[in-house]
């Protein structure tokens, strides 16, 4: 009987291990990025300046919040689309203590931004981003802030596809290519200008 106990007890433990590895599973196909940073472009904006964009931050099991607007942080519902970049963090650097210091920081931070006006230039999804990673102390860090997160999130972060990588760079190196494609154009008809003023 007692065998069949520990038996009975190592899988409900390795059930439920699955379990909760299954919550922390990245799964693209939902939009799901535990302990994850996520990015997605702005229109227009992220065309000309490809590190500037939308940013958003997920709970333990996956869900994004993101300061989407004015008094507004959204659940699962980004501002911009989907993700098409994600910087997965280390749990295990949340000062407080793992997914229940994780949770607790997001929440706390995405109510903050519910009283505030959006700034794009200030006060924005990054800055929402920025205070849950204070409140958390990650990387026993309360220094966390728009800069340092534009600059970080650009280095580490991946792509969620082949896709996302194409909304992400696509436009603005159709636009580098127009402007490439021009200036070459106007040397070209100059060059030739001045060829036939020398001839003539």
């Amino acid at each position: 009987m007692r065998v069949m106990a520990d038996v009975s007890s190592v899988n409900n433990m390795k059930n439920y291990q699955n379990l909760h590895s299954n919550i922390e599973r990245i799964d693209r196909e939902q939009s799901r990025y535990p302990y994850c940073i996520v990015w997605t472009p702005i229109p227009g904006l992220t065309w000309f300046l490809p590190f500037i964009g939308h940013m958003g931050i997920c709970t333990s099991s996956g869900v994004i919040r993101d300061f989407a607007g004015p008094y507004f942080v959204s659940e699962d519902n980004m501002a911009f689309g989907k993700p098409t970049k994600y910087w997965k963090l280390d749990k295990s650097k949340v000062y407080s203590g793992g997914s229940g210091g994780w949770d607790t920081a997001v929440h706390d931070a995405s109510e903050e931004y519910k009283n505030r006006m959006h700034n794009l230039c200030c006060d924005n999804c990054h800055s929402h981003v920025a205070m849950a990673l204070n409140l958390m102390r990650y990387d026993n860090s309360t220094s966390w802030n728009m800069v340092n997160l534009c600059l970080l999130s650009f280095i580490y972060s991946k792509h969620v596809s082949f896709v996302g990588f194409l909304k992400t760079w696509l436009p603005f190196l159709m636009i580098c290519g127009i402007i490439v494609t021009v200036t070459l154009a106007f040397k070209l008809q100059s060059a030739t200008l001045d060829s036939l003023n020398h001839s003539g």
